[in-house]
């Protein structure tokens, strides 16, 4: 009858376990990848799946019991690297999504919100829809697979141990917060320009004209303007996205 003792079943499963819950980690916080639409025991099968792919790159891994004390550190280290994972790269939807916001409260479009399920609160529709290009840029532009990399990748910067503070003050996760507001004023300048040009040639013509009814023709005007200027910077959408997500990986990758 063959046999296996304790040891050589940690042998075998170790090195498994600890990408597997970073992957896992990663799936559950990253945009697209932690969808309601994407099944959860799909996900536990991919992650299981990029974890037994990834061995051979990830090299040669710490043996960790799993009734050893330090299984515990190791588990809370590699979640909280998963997430601090998924969260980077959410900062980079939430840039630009804030730019839409912007624009949107500049074109008088802030009263058009929704409830959005996926976020549990109200987002505008402008916001929405700058959200919803990210999206596509991240699948064309192959931002799935990035993620995928930086996981990897991840082992070198922060390898398997029990050290998550260590970690945690590595990443400097305040940073990529900065990045969130200035990026995303950034993307939200040009558009914003406009439109302050506009309600300046509106409060101008408000002047010279006052039997005009600046009300009547302010919002169609300052609609028309935001639409044609996001017409015409979103086709340059993709160079601060892929900006902003090398940012967010270079936090995970040993330069």
């Amino acid at each position: 009858m063959i046999g296996f003792s304790e040891a050589q079943l940690t042998a075998w499963l170790s090195p498994l376990i600890w990408p597997f819950l970073r992957t896992l980690a990663v799936f559950t916080s990253a945009p697209l990848l932690s969808s309601k639409a994407f099944p959860v025991r799909a996900r536990i099968g991919l992650a299981f799946f990029v974890a037994l792919a990834a061995q051979p790159a990830l090299g040669p891994q710490p043996v960790i019991s799993i009734t050893d004390g330090a299984a515990l550190g190791a588990v809370f280290q590699q979640v909280g690297v998963g997430l601090a994972i998924g969260f980077a790269i959410r900062v980079v939807f939430s840039a630009v999504e804030l730019a839409g916001e912007v624009v949107g409260f500049q074109m008088g479009l802030s009263f058009a919100s929704f409830f959005d399920p996926s976020m549990g609160s109200q987002v505008s529709a402008v916001g929405s829809f700058f959200n919803q290009m990210t999206l596509f840029m991240f699948v064309v532009m192959n931002g799935h697979l990035l993620v995928l990399m930086t996981v990897i990748k991840s082992f070198q910067s922060f390898p398997v141990d029990q050290n998550f503070l260590e970690a945690l003050k590595q990443m400097k996760m305040l940073d990529l917060g900065m990045d969130l507001f200035a990026s995303g004023l950034w993307i939200a300048l040009p558009m914003v320009g406009m439109l302050m040009f506009a309600n300046l040639a509106l409060g101008i013509v408000s002047r010279v004209a006052p039997q005009m009814n600046i009300y009547a023709i302010g919002f169609p005007v300052t609609l028309s303007v935001g639409l044609i200027g996001m017409a015409a910077t979103l086709p340059m959408l993709d160079e601060p996205v892929m900006a902003l997500m090398q940012r967010a990986i270079d936090v995970f990758v040993v330069k």
